[in-house]
């Protein structure tokens, strides 16, 4: 059973993790180790099972880019602790802002900021309609790559952009 299987809800890319907030609720009394403490030992593995599998799906849909790499590994496009190649030109600019940013200091740290600001908007504008539109049936496997370019390309952003809060 899937994370959306669990909340009965469509596969999709964009949770809104406050609508399922409910059913989470839901999820979380039906399988409260509590409530097996008179049940047989099998009952209450399958319970601690459930409860766990409950809290698992729900941090990952709390998290936007978590629910993206879970959706990617249901579809059999990423792999766990897989090592993409990102675009030569998108790497050869982050060259360039890790250089900016070993040469930083503080008062230029706020236009470092804006960049990759700027840039986490330009690599969402191409996926942003199959991000926030995705239908299991109907999205192509080839715009579901581009949701995975976007994916790793995000992720080094944000890595970047974690180095920089600890200036």
């Amino acid at each position: 059973m899937n994370y959306f299987e669990l909340f009965e809800i469509p596969v999709q890319l964009h949770v809104n993790s406050h609508d399922l907030r409910s059913k989470f609720m839901e999820l979380s009394r039906r399988y409260h180790p509590d409530f097996f403490t008179n049940e047989t030992p099998e009952r209450q593995e399958e319970a601690l099972d459930m409860i766990a599998l409950v809290n698992k799906a729900w941090k990952i849909f709390q998290q936007p880019e978590e629910t993206i790499a879970y959706v990617l590994q249901l579809k059999g496009l990423l792999a766990e602790n897989e090592k993409y190649q990102l675009d030569a030109d998108f790497l050869m600019e982050m060259m360039e802002i890790n250089e900016a940013l070993t040469e930083q200091d503080a008062g230029q740290l706020s236009s470092l900021t804006e960049r990759l600001q700027h840039l986490q908007e330009q690599i969402y504008a191409p996926v942003r309609a199959t991000i926030e539109n995705f239908r299991d049936d109907t999205t192509s496997p080839a715009d579901l790559l581009k949701v995975k370019e976007y994916y790793f390309q995000n992720k080094y952003l944000e890595r970047i952009k974690e180095s920089l809060n600890t200036l």
